[in-house]
């Protein structure tokens, strides 16, 4: 992890305040740029569970990715807010996080298309289960005096929604 506790908490504790020199727009640039590769590195990892159909995983790394994401967007906020001395003081290190935002959205397009693709080919598998529990076999013998025998359907399938 790149950004550290001390460092969201400095930026927290100091969110409201101007930046007024080339080292607090150098070391502003710096924390959000460690925040996005945290996050980048969580999501890319939680694409690589779900290619591989480790579900249960990769909704576990849920709460992380919630911390690194309302970071994040505290830190572009904070950014966005003083763009104009960001972009005085220190024009490199926004060149960069410009750079490093283009990569982080092309894998953020990725993980949304693993993601939504996980989530209809769970989809058609519970109704597919679903169908096919509720469908009554039919019977492939016969019984006394010719007559099929009356099989027992399932009556229902209970299904948690929550991954």
């Amino acid at each position: 992890m790149t950004a550290t506790f001390d460092q969201n908490t400095a930026m927290r504790d100091n969110a409201r305040e101007p930046i007024h020199t080339r080292t607090e727009a150098e070391e502003e640039c710096a924390r959000l740029r460690g925040t996005m590769d945290d996050l980048l590195a969580a999501i890319e990892q939680e694409t690589a569970l779900l290619r591989a159909g480790k579900l249960r995983e990769a909704g576990e790394m849920q709460p992380r990715k919630a911390e690194l994401m309302q970071n994040y967007i505290q830190q572009l906020n904070r950014t966005r807010d003083n763009s104009v001395a960001l972009g005085n003081l220190a024009p490199t290190a926004v060149a960069e996080l410009r750079r490093g935002h283009s990569e982080f959205q092309a894998v953020l397009k990725i993980n949304l298309a693993v993601l939504s693709t996980a989530r209809e080919v769970t989809e058609k598998l519970v109704r597919s289960v679903a169908q096919s529990v509720g469908v009554a076999e039919s019977p492939k013998t016969y019984g006394r005096g010719a007559v099929p025998p009356r099989g027992e359907s399932m009556r229902g399938l209970a299904v948690n929604r929550n991954l």
